[in-house]
């Protein structure tokens, strides 16, 4: 802010400054007066009687005290008497080095890692974000805001390419990923959390229900009928045959089914683990699974299924932003509700934000501050010597015109001791 809308922001109290100073040097002038007539007087009648000389000895001095004074409060500010007097007009005449040393100084003191941190520190960012999106009206207007955002953002990145980067890199890193090892993995946990002896019932009832089939057996009845000799066919064999097979299938499904630790699931967990094995170590296996990899990611209708996900995905955040829905903005409202409530309640995520924030901000700070240095520098140097001198004035003038006071005072007490020493001397 400049310092004519610093001072036009706040023009009665500038006034009142004004004034009062105006009073304080019109009194401090009329006492410089005084000790002058005081002084002449008492030269006139020094005769008189000798106390009349301590009067004028400590008016005297005390004159001197209050001009000299007078000259230093006013070199500090502007040339005395508009005389251009060396080493006067201070503030003016060193306005640049001034501010290179404001700079610095503001660089070096306040800008300063240590008390950088310190402060920060004191400051709980995380809890006054929990506080603010806890507030449903505050998160309804966040999930507004994001709204009108996503739009744009989501053209944005379609025409900077950013979705083919992307869909490039995502099929980058679903190429290089090896399938054998996961496979193995989720198997194992298959078999380790029991769920294959699921499958297996499942199995055995399926197998079941398709050989007691009329179709199953007809068909099997037949095979079996042309594998025997002709006599055999004469006696019916084949469906003595079928039937005996069919009732001992039946029999031993019954019992696997039935029994928990039959020997038969034992078998099938050792087949199942070799089976598991195979895939994470024989090298055709992860040849196979790889090759099945490379294919599905090679279908085009993949391509096609991405292309309509982005699609519908677009179209109904375009909806949503323009009030078309509410679904997504009641969501997005929910979610920073959400958010806040959980931020509120774990101040294990709060100590880590903090430390992240006052960490960000120190390194932003540690980064810039030379040029904060250089920024302040650079506006003082821009800025209107007599206005700043006027604004000076007013703020700590009337303690400086206070320098006048005791000026004269104690000028005045150094001269009435000096004539005492003179008197007795």
């Amino acid at each position: 802010m400049t310092f004519e809308k610093s001072r036009a922001s706040h023009p009665e109290a500038d006034a009142a400054a004004a004034r009062d100073l105006w009073r304080v040097k019109l009194l401090a002038m009329l006492s410089l007066v005084a000790c002058l007539a005081i002084f002449i007087v008492a030269k006139l009648f020094a005769h008189v009687h000798p106390v009349v000389g301590f009067v004028g000895a400590f008016a005297e001095a005390a004159t001197v005290g209050g001009l000299a004074d007078w000259y230093a409060v006013v070199a500090l500010f502007r040339h005395p008497l508009g005389l251009p007097i060396p080493h006067t007009a201070i503030i003016q005449n060193n306005q640049d080095r001034m501010a290179d040393k404001l700079g610095q100084f503001i660089e070096e003191h306040f800008l300063d890692a240590a008390p950088i941190e310190a402060k920060l520190r004191q400051i709980d960012f995380a809890s006054f974000m929990a506080a603010w999106m806890n507030d449903r009206k505050r998160g309804a207007d966040l999930a507004r805001f994001v709204l009108r955002l996503l739009p744009e953002a989501v053209s944005a990145t379609e025409t900077s390419g950013l979705v083919k980067y992307a869909t490039r890199r995502v099929m980058a890193q679903l190429q290089s990923v090896n399938l054998a090892p996961v496979a193995t993995e989720t198997l194992r946990a298959f078999v380790r959390e029991g769920r294959h002896r699921e499958l297996l019932d499942d199995l055995l009832a399926a197998i079941h229900g398709a050989l007691t089939q009329q179709e199953t057996m007809t068909a099997f009845r037949a095979k079996v009928r042309d594998e025997l000799p002709t006599l055999l066919k004469w006696y019916r064999a084949d469906a003595f045959l079928v039937k005996r097979i069919m009732a001992s299938a039946t029999a031993f499904f019954d019992e696997v089914r039935a029994d928990p630790n039959h020997p038969f699931r034992d078998e099938f967990d050792r087949m199942v683990l070799s089976f598991v094995d195979r895939i994470g170590n024989d090298p055709a296996y992860v040849q196979r699974l790889d090759d099945l990899k490379s294919d599905l990611l090679a279908r085009p209708e993949l391509a096609s299924l991405a292309r309509g996900i982005w699609s519908s995905a677009k179209a109904f955040i375009e909806r949503s932003a323009s009030g078309d829905s509410s679904v997504l903005q009641h969501h997005l409202t929910n979610v920073f509700i959400e958010a806040g409530r959980v931020l509120a309640s774990d101040d294990e995520i709060r100590a880590e934000i903090n430390n992240g924030v006052v960490m960000v901000l120190c390194k932003f700070i540690a980064e810039q501050k030379s040029g904060v240095s250089t920024f302040i520098a650079d506006q003082m140097k821009t800025w209107d010597m007599k206005q700043l001198i006027s604004v000076i004035e007013m703020n700590v003038g009337k303690d400086l015109q206070y320098i006048r006071f005791n000026g004269m005072l104690i000028g005045g007490l150094v001269g009435l001791a000096l004539h005492a020493i003179e008197v007795l001397l």
